[in-house]
């Protein structure tokens, strides 16, 4: 029996065996057997391994018949080995000649069942030579001796971090542990991987362990065979998906027969690892115009979550790269279109997995890179623009803000500190030289000083981040300040002011300074009459301040004073420092004015001052413009003038949008409510018994949609339901969302928040589905259970509306004409209840935009505006619920006088849920804090009581049923506006009881109609 066995599976290597051969005759140790298995080779290998044997007897030849793969023919060579050790050969490698002799000395030294050997790498066909010598430096590291289960978790254990590589043909094995593992593995052909499978079983078998990698005697050309960096096909790569999926699959098959958790977690390890392999085989091989399509068979073999984060492991890492470099994405980068395809890859939320929770992890790592990057990518570019412009008009701001498509008007940050954020998108007054340190007290002046000392251009501008000029030839309509109100920063306002670069450039040049109006003290800010008097009437500044300033000012230029003795005495002003002025006329201006405002500084004890009143250079300075002003103009200096009016933008803050969760281990149901600031209290009872009765096993996104909720409250919220951890409250303002539409209700008892729900769909779109809730219920169930009903690819989930339908057979008719003539609803007994709603938002985006749902809300001749929307566009497209999830109360006794008119079965139906009811929805006049003996009040006062706003519910109930004043009972009764007999009083008696606010205020209306008050 020779000591070693070297098997080489050889398969069209015809040009490269002649010299393995030859190293393997030449060995020093002579004690070897050489078994080259041929494998149905179509060149001369069949020749070349017979000659061989011819000469040398140690030399043996097995053939194939078909071809059977390296995996198989790795297996027929080990059967057929009887040396003590094994080792396998690719017919494409060479040995020095002492690497057997090698071998033998180190195991004398370490007798054990695998020896881990060291590699010589040589580079072949165009290899790159970085990828070369990370190969050769990773396979040649020292690695401890192990023993037992440490042998196969070195390997493929993840947590261990894959310290060790899984190279078949790198190691020397005990025969008959090598014969043992090969009977233990697949007999199917297996492809690329095979080596990792092949170890993974092996390493199992072993018990001991030794590392060698000093011993480099195999000579392995890297880039051979399919090895290397040589470019593949998308087919190609398709076909090694499959053969790394049948390498992974045949590995747990061998887990499973072990029955070993442990080595399941390798063999999960091992695929792992390997689709890391496989997919930089995708980054680097792939030609770019066929990655999609090895991209959509790599999701066919190994779903999206797998694929998906593999592709986004590369995004991560390139642009961290990039950022580390502090480079930019260049225009030839092939990362954006990466990002893009790894955007494509869906993997819901609410499926939940270990390679889903990975998928979601890599995606926000890699997402938030490429944003940086992507910002400052695009920042860096806006400021090479920005520097290209000859007329800058410079926007000081201290917090973040939405800023005009404009290469003119510029963001410079003021009032930074150490350790603040410095916004990428802006300059930063403490660049160059600078008196950034003096922005409590100089305000914008410290954008001004910025400007004048490290820009170079022809004109120079100053607005704030709420105030900007109006550039258009259209007069707007001012406050009593002088200002014109508008609301967002925005596309609209950029047209509706001009404020686009054409249109600046095409103002600013036709003049030497542009100011605002110089406004009529008599006329607005409150009629001061004079600059001086409005100082004075301020009453956080210091008069002797505005004296001490002048004082200065005649000292320092006298030719100024009759400037401001008739500034002071005057009535006219401009404010806001707000000014463009030409390069020559600034730079003039400057070195007039901060001269003034260090001397006042010098000589100023700020000490006592409030916060208001340490502003008071800033103050100053709309004083010294104004002076300036005025002295150019009456000693002639011929300037071209131009006054613009103001606007004043009342929300320039940008629209914070919602982002997904960082929640990966639970599968997240999205939960949507709507309240305002008046509605905390029983929002929070809502939420409250919500999360009560909610499965645990799932997390929780409930978002609040509204639009004055005081931040206080909100705090309050969000603290309250720490208690539950497995949900998160947020809060988002909707205001910018609903601008520009005519929304209002025909009914007393609906807000206007009753619209939100139109907004939900393009608020949260990274959610498919989403539940909405109106927030005067209470719920008795498991909102999980509602949430996971299949839509069946309807629109939306909903409870039918018993109170509609039951008009819907009132004798008159008129709901059923309204149904179908305004509605236009082909069955209206399908009419739904929207109070409680299960959303298919991603098919709602598909067919409506929130523009599209807004316009029709805004139809004034709707009884419930945003229900009757949802039921005139979605009829035919709802899934209909168990009526037990939306079970409305008993308001005003209508169960027994108008809900028996509606059709039998659905009378029974809804009579049956009120035994059992999920949700309870008290929708109508009553609720129970106005009236807690009302239906079902008692359920929902048991959650109210223990929730933080329970003593406002309370405060409630005592303003809405305190005593009245007395009524005057006159003794006779006029006639009443609906007879006995009308059919009408039975709708309208028990929804508004005679004597009630309800009915009064029904009556009123209707005096009001026929024209009486």
């Amino acid at each position: 029996m020779p000591k070693i066995s070297i098997v080489i599976p050889a398969y069209n290597v015809g040009s490269y065996l002649q010299e393995c051969l030859d190293s393997v005759r030449n060995q020093t140790f002579s004690d070897i057997e050489a078994i080259v298995v041929d494998d149905a080779s179509t060149d001369d290998v069949a020749q070349i391994a017979e000659a061989a044997a011819t000469q040398d007897p140690r030399i043996r030849v097995i053939a194939n018949n078909p071809n059977m793969g390296t995996h198989r023919t790795r297996m027929a060579g080990a059967e057929a080995a009887t040396g003590e050790y094994t080792f396998f050969l690719d017919g494409d490698d060479a040995l020095k000649p002492d690497m057997c002799e090698q071998l033998v000395q180190e195991l004398s030294q370490h007798p054990v069942d695998i020896l881990h050997y060291g590699l010589t790498v040589i580079g072949a066909n165009d290899l790159l030579q970085s990828e070369q010598e990370a190969f050769e430096a990773f396979n040649n590291t020292e690695i401890p001796d192990s023993s037992g289960e440490d042998i196969v978790r070195d390997i493929f254990d993840e947590s261990r971090g894959y310290k060790v590589d899984w190279r078949v043909t790198q190691r020397l094995y005990k025969t008959s542990i090598l014969k043992q593992a090969f009977a233990a593995m697949t007999k199917d052909r297996l492809g690329r991987s095979q080596d990792g499978y092949e170890c993974f079983v092996v390493s199992a078998f072993a018990k001991t362990y030794h590392s060698c990698k000093h011993c480099r005697g195999y000579v392995y050309y890297y880039g051979r065979g399919i090895s290397g960096t040589n470019t593949i096909s998308a087919k190609k790569y398709a076909k090694y998906c499959e053969h790394f999926k049948a390498d992974f699959d045949a590995s747990y098959e061998f887990a499973d027969a072990q029955h070993s958790d442990m080595l399941r977690s390798c063999a999960q390890g091992f695929q792992r690892k390997a689709t890391e392999i496989l997919a930089n085989d995708w980054a680097v091989r792939i030609p770019e115009d066929e990655k999609a399509e090895a991209l959509e068979s790599m999701q066919e073999v190994f779903g999206p979550a797998i694929t998906g984060r593999e592709i986004y492991r590369f995004v991560r890492d390139k642009a961290y790269a990039l950022l580390s470099a502090d480079q930019l994405i260049a225009p030839d980068d092939t990362l954006p279109n990466w990002f893009a395809m790894a955007n494509a890859i869906t993997v819901p939320a609410d499926q939940i997995s270990e390679d889903s929770i990975r998928f979601h992890e890599m995606k926000q790592v890699a997402t938030h890179h490429m944003t940086e990057l992507t910002e400052k990518t695009r920042n860096t570019e806006t400021f090479q623009k920005y520097n290209e412009q000859r007329i800058r008009l410079f926007v000081t701001t201290h917090k973040n803000v939405d800023t005009f498509d404009s290469a003119i008007i510029q963001p410079v940050q003021v009032g930074l500190r150490e350790g603040s954020y410095r916004f990428p998108w802006a300059f930063h007054d403490d660049d160059g030289e600078n008196i950034s340190d003096l922005n409590p007290r100089y305000c914008e002046l410290t954008t001004q000083y910025w400007a004048w000392k490290n820009i170079n251009a022809d004109y120079y501008g100053f607005c704030h981040y709420r105030r900007y000029f109006d550039f258009s030839d259209t007069p707007h309509k001012e406050n009593p300040y002088g200002e014109i109100m508008d609301d967002y920063i925005d596309a609209k306002a950029a047209k509706e002011y001009g404020l686009d670069d054409t249109n600046i450039e095409r103002v600013v040049r036709q003049y030497d300074i542009i100011t605002t109006p110089f406004g009529d003290l008599t006329e607005i800010i409150d009629e001061h009459g004079t600059p001086r008097a409005l100082w004075e009437a301020a009453p956080l500044l210091h008069d002797d301040d505005l004296l001490r300033c002048y004082r200065i000012l005649c000292k320092m230029y006298p030719d100024y004073k009759e400037d401001a003795d008739a500034f002071f005495k005057g009535n006219k002003a401009c404010f806001c420092n707000m000014f463009i002025m030409k390069k020559e006329i600034f730079f003039d201006y400057c070195s007039w004015m901060f001269p003034i405002l260090e001397e006042f500084d010098r000589n100023t004890d700020y000490s006592t001052y409030s916060k208001e009143a340490l502003r008071t250079p800033g103050h100053l300075s709309e004083r010294l413009l104004n002076i300036y002003l005025m002295h150019h103009k009456r000693i002639g200096s011929n300037w071209k003038f131009k006054e613009l009016q103001c606007v004043h933008f009342t929300n320039p803050e940008p629209a914070k949008e919602l982002e997904p969760l960082d929640v990966f281990d639970k599968p997240i149901i999205p939960v949507v409510f709507a309240a305002d600031d008046n509605y905390v209290s029983q929002l929070t009872t809502t939420v409250y018994s919500a999360m009560k009765n909610a499965d645990s096993s799932y997390f929780y996104d409930v978002v609040v949609l509204q639009r004055n909720v005081a931040w206080d409250k909100q705090e309050r919220l969000r603290d309250f339901f720490k208690q539950f951890p497995n949900m998160s409250l947020r809060f988002t303002n909707v205001e910018r969302e609903l601008s520009g539409y005519d929304l209002s209700t025909n009914n007393a008892h609906i807000s206007i928040e009753t619209y939100y729900r139109f907004l939900i769909q393009k608020l949260l779109p990274f959610y498919d589905k989403v539940l909405y809730l109106d927030s005067d219920i209470v719920i008795n169930g498991d909102i999980a259970k509602l949430y996971n009903t299949d839509l069946q690819g309807k629109l939306l989930g909903a409870i039918r509306d018993i109170d509609f339908l039951a008009n819907l057979n009132v004798k008159h008719g008129k709901r059923m004409e309204y149904a179908k003539n305004v509605l236009k609803m082909k069955n209206p007994y399908d009419y739904f209840q929207a109070g409680v709603l299960v959303l298919n938002t991603k098919a709602m985006r598909e067919r409506y935009t929130i523009k599209q749902w807004l316009t029709y809300a805004s139809n004034p001749a709707f009884i419930y505006n945003d229900q009757d929307v949802l039921n005139a566009h979605c009829e035919g497209e709802v899934l209909y619920l168990p009526w037990e999830w939306n079970v409305v109360h008993d308001c005003g006794g209508r169960v027994g006088n108008l809900f028996v008119q509606a059709p039998n079965d659905i009378y029974d139906a809804y009579m049956r849920s009120r035994n059992n009811p999920q949700i309870i929805h008290y929708a109508g006049f009553q609720k129970p804090w106005t009236d807690p003996d009302c239906d079902f009040a008692s359920i929902y006062w048991r959650y109210a009581r223990e929730t933080p706003f329970y003593e406002r519910l309370l405060k409630r109930v005592v303003k809405a049923t305190a005593p009245k004043a007395p009524v005057i009972v006159t003794p006779a009764n006029p006639p009443r506006a609906v007879g006995e007999d009308n059919p009408i009083r039975k709708i309208i008696d028990p929804i508004m009881p005679i004597g009630s606010r309800r009915r009064e205020l029904l009556k009123s209306i209707g005096r009001t109609a026929r024209g009486r008050r």
